[in-house]
Formats: C-alpha cells, structure tokens, sequence
C-alpha cells in the first residue's frame, strides 16, 4: 500500500489543472512536504480553424529575390496617380472566393471605401480598401501571390 506522503489526490490534481485553465498558465506546480505535483499544458495548443476556401500557392516564391526585385523596380507614381500598397504581410486575393468576381479591375473605379482586394494573413481574411478615389490604371500584383508589408498593389489615377 502506498505511503500518505507519496499518494496523489486526483481531486487536487483537477483542482490544479481548472486552475491552470482559469488563469491561462502554462504550469502550475505544488509541492506539499516531499510531494510535488507539477501540471502543465503543451506549448502550442492545437487550435481547429475553419476551412478556408483559398488553396495555398502551389510553390511559394523564394523570399528574398522578389523583396529585392520589387523594391528596385517599384512603380512610380505620377503627380495625379496614387499607389495602394499592402498594410501586411499575407497571400492576394483578386476575388472573395476563387468563383466570384474580382473586387475591380483595370479601368474600374473606387472610393474610399471600396475594397479592392483580400489579403490572407495567418488564415484570416482580411478586406482592403483603396483609401483613396479615382480609377484603377494598373494591377500590380497576380491573384494569390505572396505580397510584402508596403509592396505596390494597385495604382489609381485620382479622380
């Protein structure tokens, strides 16, 4: 039979882990005479997600070349032109869903609270607008390409 001193109580140790849960740790330890009881939870808790309708990128571009090439060939804008760039790092999305329609297109035109394209970042889909009014004259990046914090997106004529 099992010496007092060395048994374990499973109500302490549920008491233990509810607390553990209740205050967000990551581990709790006790320690009552020479008995010591530590809980602890993984690291990275695996977290179910909701499926995403965008498929991956078949082959991610190697990131350095395209950051490079990118800031070196950057597009100008003119005194009546604007640039709309990327306010994250993440995938571009031309369309809601691979089905539907481009939010716009060349020629279309904004306001701005038009959206004019999702970017993808950590599998939230995030909306974002021209923040600015005139027309579309040039898309700057392909449908589900990797884009940078900053990089060129669109360019719109004021209007």
């Amino acid at each position: 039979m099992a010496n007092d001193k060395t048994t374990v109580d499973p109500a302490l140790v549920r008491e233990l882990a509810a607390i553990l849960r209740e205050a967000d740790l990551g581990e709790i330890e006790v320690e009552q005479g020479e008995l010591k009881i530590r809980v602890s939870k993984p690291a990275a808790p695996v977290v179910a997600q909701a499926p995403v309708s965008y498929a991956a990128p078949a082959a991610p571009a190697p990131a350095a070349a395209p950051a490079a090439e990118a800031a070196s060939a950057a597009p100008v804008a003119a005194a009546d032109e604007e640039i709309i760039t990327s306010p994250m790092i993440g995938t571009f999305y031309r369309s809601p869903s691979p089905d539907a329609s481009t939010f716009v297109e060349k020629g279309s035109s904004v306001n701005k609270a038009s959206v004019v394209c999702i970017i993808e970042a950590m599998k939230v889909m995030n909306e974002i607008k021209a923040e600015v009014s005139g027309e579309i004259i040039e898309i700057l990046v392909n449908d589900a390409e990797a884009v940078e914090y900053g990089q060129p997106l669109f360019k719109v004529k004021k209007g």
